[in-house]
């Protein structure tokens, strides 16, 4: 079945060995990003240079189209048959907020409550940045819909650091 696994940072080696994952998106800030990872090689390993922010005039780099249109395409080049990565630095926000876009995106319209909802049942911490989900929103026309569906499971459980869990791209 193919899925996205989310992590902090911290959690990324032990996912790489026990997983697998044939892509990673790292969404870190510019000023903590790191380097390609060596397993994966410069053409599966996203980097995304970008603040988990939700107000856009509260940093030099908010989540912007751009990312989100970067995002959607490397996911659209992987083929599901080993998982993707998605990591951030707690694996709460950013790394959520990019793991539902892509799944909205695998599975289509009308699917955004049902995504919303297994990511509420295996990430009680998960807070997807809403600024990104909106963008997402945006470019995949939803009207609305992924935000509502991100809103209705609310902020989730407080937490400096999320657990790693799977995010099934399928329902």
């Amino acid at each position: 079945m193919p899925k996205i696994l989310v992590t902090p940072l911290s959690a990324i080696d032990d996912a790489i060995a026990q997983h697998r994952p044939s892509h990673m998106v790292t969404l870190l800030s510019p000023d903590h990003m790191i380097e390609v990872h060596p397993v994966l090689g410069e053409e599966r390993h996203l980097r995304l240079g970008v603040q988990d922010i939700v107000d856009i005039s509260a940093g030099d780099t908010p989540p912007a189209a751009k990312h989100v249109l970067t995002l959607l395409e490397f996911a659209r080049d992987w083929d599901a048959a080993s998982p993707m990565l998605v990591h951030c630095w707690a694996g709460i926000s950013r790394s959520t907020a990019a793991a539902f876009i892509v799944a909205c995106d695998r599975l289509g319209p009308g699917n955004e409550v049902a995504l919303a909802q297994m990511l509420r049942s295996r990430a009680a911490h998960a807070a997807p940045n809403r600024l990104m989900v909106q963008i997402g929103d945006d470019i995949l026309g939803r009207r609305g819909k992924m935000v509502d569906a991100i809103e209705a499971i609310g902020r989730g459980a407080i937490a400096v650091e999320g657990k790693p869990f799977e995010l099934p791209v399928s329902i």
